[in-house]
């Protein structure tokens, strides 16, 4: 009889190569419609993009109209939601395999403190949502002294900062 060595790291690799690929199958698994058909939960692709004087999000929604996106503001969360149709609901055409996801999604960013919802503006063309942000005005620093034995302290305005 031949020895194997035991290595606890190969072991441990092994482990982790399975539950991910478990995970992966639970995630790409199709999910039952209330009509009895399969389509996949999606999650659109976004980027977000720092310039100059805002913040540019783009999202990536093909397939929808302007009619079919939410976008919503509420306590510093901006909120992008909607609703993707399944084009393949009747099966006669003998379809095989449907890979295009649809069904609901929402997608929701923390916006920086300060920035005034009045001035968010959203675009929706050729199946890209672009939603600009305006950058918070820029706070001003305070210096506080501190007063000792009674004395009042004064109260100083330094340079503005970045939010």
């Amino acid at each position: 009889m031949a020895l194997i060595r035991w290595e606890p790291a190969r072991e441990l690799q092994s482990i982790q190569q399975e539950v991910n690929r478990l995970f992966g199958t639970l995630f790409d698994a199709p999910i039952a419609a209330s009509a009895g058909a399969a389509s996949r939960s999606w999650i659109p692709a976004m980027d977000l993009v720092e310039e100059q004087d805002e913040y540019a999000l783009h999202a990536d929604l093909p397939g929808l109209t302007e009619k079919d996106v939410k976008v919503e503001l509420e306590d510093n969360v901006l909120t992008i939601s909607g609703t993707r149709k399944s084009e393949h609901e009747n099966r006669k055409d003998g379809y095989y395999r449907v890979e295009r996801a649809s069904g609901s999604f929402a997608r929701s960013l923390t916006l920086p403190e300060g920035v005034d919802p009045a001035r968010i503006h959203a675009q929706f063309e050729n199946g890209v949502l672009e939603i600009r942000i305006p950058k918070p005005e820029e706070r001003k620093r305070r210096r506080v002294e501190i007063g000792v034995g009674g004395k009042r302290p004064t109260i100083e305005q330094g340079e503005p900062t970045a939010a």
